[in-house]
């Protein structure tokens, strides 16, 4: 029997993105301290934690995750006595807390990489990254052929100390980003250090950024498609992602965390952003010994179609739950377009009117189907209210380092970053603690106002109770969560399958009302449900009566 401390298993964690979420300070930019004010609205939507993106200190280059300094807060965020009252809020109120490691890369003001640049080639301060010798003549040329995923070659040529051209450093995302060289043993024991410092202070795990990175070949050769990184904005080059010797470093850091288990009872969690091309290669990252959890992204990149979330939903139960470890779905995150604009079309602002009908109905039958999954699952802030993708930016003010690498507005991440609404009916919207006139650090549309969380607790046919409803529902139902999943025969366009002692969740993908295909209690729909029709891009949950 399971352990009752394996808490994260059919876990809810709810994304903040900090600089996003609430400001405290007035100066436009999400802090701890907003965090922390905002614990009692995530505790009365239900979700059992929270993963805090990093606020490390850091130039911002890529809006933290450059980092300069593991252990301690960036002012932008507040300082580590905030954090500590941030960690007492969230244990008083029973959530837990998640942070975000980011062990593929750091930033170039890191002391080390710093001391890097001030060393010879071949010391060891150069040895804890990925520094070579150029190609051609004079070296002018880099190392290989790899692209960064932020677009451009993945290598920039460095200054020597004494004002001659030199070596070139690896960075497989922005410049200011330079990977480290885990097969350096010095940079596996500084985050030794990293971890414990965070797991003393009473976290419950980290979130690890790029988990299918930090080793690179030991050759460095060329790539057989050099721009697939750029190109698909995705992990796909082989010889910088998914090496083998990375499950060494997750067993290691299960055994660091079981050390701490062992210690108190409670059961730490780790769980990575892996990108790979299968199911069965996610599933090697959850066996027993490694990862707790991993993103599995497949059904965010999934088609609107019964049978591509079918296919991609009996991949990860085969393959996945194989393993012992439960499923780790998402529909969103901080890299992604938001949900709503995914399954329908974008909004232009000043319409007022938000995401087109059906991308909103689509979102929400969604959410259902996520939450009826068996496993564990993530929601990304703002998709509880409904939040369609800021599309019209203007190119002044967007901040992502993809628009600066390429100059294209393709695949950025500004539009699903912009700060909350919180309240009102112009911007900031309560974000702030400001001045009206106080400017978030993106600009907020005026249509958000439709969006606002005062507003949409105060709609029960919200999105926000949508939301709140499957979460009560999850955690007074003891088959959401654990245990297995088995498919209902359906009419073509819709999806359905049963949990545990008679849960059904059924998914019509099409547009035409569609027959419910079993009969028992009605308990949650993502829309209007008649008696015995299930319409199109709805969602609903019963207790069949089979």
């Amino acid at each position: 029997m399971l352990s009752k401390c394996r808490w994260w298993r059919d876990a809810v964690i709810y994304q903040v993105y900090v600089r996003s979420f609430l400001d405290s300070t007035g100066d436009g930019i999400g802090d701890l301290a907003g965090v922390r004010a905002g614990l009692p609205y995530l505790k009365k939507l239900g979700v059992d934690g929270i993963w805090l993106s990093p606020f490390y200190p850091s130039p911002q280059h890529d809006h933290g995750y450059d980092v300069a300094d593991y252990c301690d807060v960036d002012p932008l965020f507040g300082d580590l006595a905030e954090f500590d009252l941030l960690m007492a809020a969230a244990r008083r109120l029973g959530v837990k807390v998640l942070l975000d490691v980011v062990p593929n890369h750091c930033s170039s003001e890191h002391p080390w990489f710093q001391e890097a640049l001030a060393s010879a080639p071949g010391s060891a301060a150069r040895a804890r990254f990925h520094f070579a010798d150029g190609r051609g003549p004079e070296g002018a040329e880099p190392p290989n052929n790899w692209h960064s995923m932020f677009g451009g070659p993945a290598w920039s040529r460095v200054t020597e100390p004494d004002g001659s051209p030199g070596q070139w450093y690896l960075h497989m995302f922005a410049p200011e980003q330079p990977d480290w060289n885990w097969r350096t043993a010095e940079v596996g024991a500084e985050f030794d250090r990293v971890l414990r410092f965070w797991l003393d202070r009473g976290i419950d795990g980290f979130r690890i950024d790029v988990a299918a990175g930090l080793f690179k070949h030991p050759e460095l050769p060329d790539s057989d498609d050099p721009e697939a990184d750029a190109r698909t904005r995705d992990s796909v080059n082989p010889l910088a992602w998914n090496q083998p010797e990375v499950h060494d470093v997750w067993r290691h850091w299960r055994a660091v965390c079981e050390e701490y288990t062992a210690h108190d009872g409670r059961e730490r969690l780790l769980v990575g952003e892996v990108s790979v091309p299968t199911a069965r290669e996610h599933a090697r990252y959850v066996r027993p010994d490694e990862l707790h959890q991993a993103f599995f992204f497949d059904l965010l990149s999934a088609p609107w179609s019964a049978d591509a979330f079918r296919k991609v939903i009996s991949e990860a139960m085969q393959d996945i739950a194989g393993t012992g470890s439960t499923v780790t779905w998402v529909l969103n995150n901080h890299d992604q377009v938001r949900t709503v604009t995914r399954y329908g079309e974008p909004v232009t602002e000043g319409s007022g009117l938000g995401p087109a009908p059906l991308g909103a109905a689509r979102a929400r039958a969604a959410a259902l189907l996520m939450l009826a999954l068996p496993g564990a699952a993530y929601i990304y802030q703002g998709e509880e209210l409904g939040l369609p993708e800021v599309v019209d930016l203007p190119d002044d003010v967007l901040t992502d380092p993809i628009f600066r690498r390429t100059g294209s507005r393709a695949r950025i991440r500004d539009g699903c970053r912009v700060p909350l609404p919180w309240s009102g009916q112009a911007s900031p919207f309560g974000f702030t603690s400001g001045a009206e006139s106080a400017r978030p650090w993106l600009p907020q549309p005026s249509y958000f106002a439709e969006y606002a969380t005062d507003r949409a607790l105060a709609d029960t046919r919200s999105f926000w109770h949508l939301y709140r409803d499957g979460l009560q529902l999850r955690s007074a139902l003891p088959q959401l969560g654990e245990g297995r999943l088995d498919w209902l025969d359906t009419p073509p366009g819709v999806l359905g399958f049963v949990r545990g002692d008679g849960l059904v969740c059924a998914v019509n993908f099409g547009t035409a009302p569609t027959p419910a295909p079993v009969s028992g209690t009605p308990l949650l729909s993502s829309g209007p449900c008649p008696a015995g029709v299930l319409p199109g891009s709805t969602a609903a949950w019963w207790l069949s009566d089979l």
